[in-house]
């Protein structure tokens, strides 16, 4: 496990280097988090008190949150599409990393995106909520590379094979995978959740999104339906290819150790590039790709027989007395 680091205590980058652990962590009494993310920040999200008509993408971290987050902010603007990153975080903002101050900053209509289990959710029934679940065996790989991939994890030498011992083992940030979804999936037919899988999106994408506008509400339902112009739009600016060119490279300035911090913007961003400013040394070597290749099956060219046979395990174990797994046989 890592170590928080006194930030009023900073030392040279090497003796930083031997202090954080790699992925670099934050532990805390609630959940693990990714280091450098705002213990106050997490407080807020998990006791603020939904608003009628507040809209949440949950996820375990790399399970589609962001395809989603274009989709819906896509759809409830009417066509007009997420601009670059500061946009996407600004609009659709991240509950527990930027804290819930980051809801007054929001310009445009959006989901509010988290990441939590249901157990320290949010809740209201006068809220709505959208879960994607994903396979474990895609999810281990695309959170290989989100890890590898940010500079505040520290990972930029990690390997596929540790990786995949920490995330078989539940010990990645966000806790265990399947404890995560199976949070979830015991609540699926309440009528104020919308379950659906990254696969079904994938195999059948303007079908899953009107079924999500149906959830919604009619008037979003209408819209697409009315409009194929706009369901057109919505399908275009939530592409893979539309979602890296918005992204990937703006986000790198979001992580640059040059990036200032600001009196107008959300409390636990600030928290976050205070700790990257006293940390810049981590953005070496790192390229950040925030949106990668978004397949299905990618697992197949990263584990060995093997893994695959200890996840087959894992799976079995974590989920009988559940049929949890049963979405995916299809």
């Amino acid at each position: 496990m890592s170590e928080d680091l006194d930030n009023n205590n900073v030392d040279s980058p090497s003796v930083l280097s031997a202090k954080l652990k790699r992925p670099n962590y934050n532990d805390n009494p609630y959940i693990r988090m990714p280091g450098g993310f705002s213990l106050e920040a997490l407080k807020s999200a998990i006791d603020y008190k939904p608003k009628p008509g507040d809209l949440f993408v949950v996820t375990y971290p790399k399970c589609g949150t962001t395809w989603m987050q274009y989709i819906v902010a896509v759809m409830m603007r009417k066509g007009r599409p997420v601009i670059d990153a500061r946009d996407y975080l600004q609009n659709s903002p991240f509950l527990e990393f930027t804290g819930v101050d980051a809801m007054e900053y929001m310009t445009d209509p959006g989901p509010i995106k988290t990441h939590l289990p249901f157990h320290l959710i949010p809740f209201s029934s006068q809220a709505k909520y959208i879960y994607v679940a994903r396979n474990p065996k895609d999810c281990c790989v695309s959170f290989y590379h989100h890890t590898k991939s940010l500079p505040s994890y520290n990972f930029s030498d990690g390997t596929f094979d540790e990786f995949f011992e920490m995330f078989i083992n539940g010990q990645t940030d966000y806790g265990d995978y399947f404890d995560h979804h199976l949070s979830w999936y015991e609540h699926k037919n309440e009528p104020n959740i919308h379950f659906v899988t990254y696969e079904d999106l994938k195999v059948d994408t303007k079908n899953e999104i009107l079924k999500l506008a149906k959830f919604l509400g009619e008037e979003h339902y209408k819209t697409l339906t009315n409009n194929p112009d706009i369901l057109d739009k919505v399908l275009e600016y939530s592409s893979i290819h539309y979602m890296k060119n918005s992204l990937n490279e703006s986000f790198k300035h979001i992580f640059s150790p040059t990036s200032k911090t600001s009196d107008n913007m959300p409390s636990g961003v600030k928290a976050f590039n205070k700790y990257m400013a006293e940390h810049s040394w981590l953005v070496k070597n790192n390229e950040v790709e925030f949106v990668r290749k978004g397949v299905v099956g990618d697992w197949k060219n990263y584990f060995t027989p093997e893994q695959e046979r200890r996840m087959e395990e894992r799976i079995k174990e974590k989920t009988k007395d559940s049929d949890l797994m049963n979405i995916w046989k299809k």
